[in-house]
């Protein structure tokens, strides 16, 4: 075995750009990649909604 990443299992996908203007290729983006968060907007919202604590 001539590259010992050959074994991992998962792999990132494609990019373009590069440096600080990278980023994935949406092409070759499907469903599998990312993550699920329904729960996301809700717990924004909670967050963004409670008050600075005060200062003593």
């Amino acid at each position: 075995m001539s590259d010992p990443l050959d074994k991992a299992t998962s792999k990132a996908p494609t990019t373009l750009g590069e440096g600080c203007l990278s980023r994935f290729d949406p092409d070759d983006l499907d469903a599998e990649d990312g993550t699920e968060f329904p729960g996301a907007a809700e717990l924004w919202r909670r967050e963004h909604g409670k008050s600075e604590p005060e200062k003593e």
